[in-house]
């Protein structure tokens, strides 16, 4: 079982930045590929990024390619979100999730997943 804390959420300005952290709990963090999905009221959930274990390969959402960033630690087994030049539209509940499986996982159905960090970006 891994068990994910995300943070670094909060409010900021359109065109403000936001960094978000995920650290887990396993000691084999370094095996699994984590991404990073968002969930705004009344919408699906949405997979925002992607990283395989090696921090080697990642994928972005085309509505955030360019302005967002995902990296991983794995020394220190956290997982973070850079989001630059936010707009309104980037508001949501953001989730880190696990996959057990290393290579880059651009589904939905990850393993485990985190509470959420809410992101507000007022215009």
């Amino acid at each position: 079982q891994v068990q994910l804390v995300e943070s670094g959420g909060g409010q900021v300005q359109a065109g403000g930045s936001l960094r978000l952290s995920c650290a887990a709990s396993s000691r084999t963090f370094m095996n699994y590929a984590m991404g990073w999905f968002r969930q705004a009221p009344g919408k699906m959930r949405e997979i925002v990024a992607a990283i395989n274990s090696r921090g080697t390969m990642t994928r972005f959402a085309d509505s955030v390619k360019g302005r967002f960033a995902i990296s991983r630690d794995n020394a220190r087994n956290t997982v973070s979100l850079q989001m630059n030049s936010l707009k309104p539209e980037d508001t949501a509940v953001y989730y880190c999730a696990a996959d057990r499986q290393s290579t880059l996982k651009y589904e939905y159905d990850y393993d485990f997943w985190g509470q959420g960090t809410q992101v507000t970006v007022s215009s």
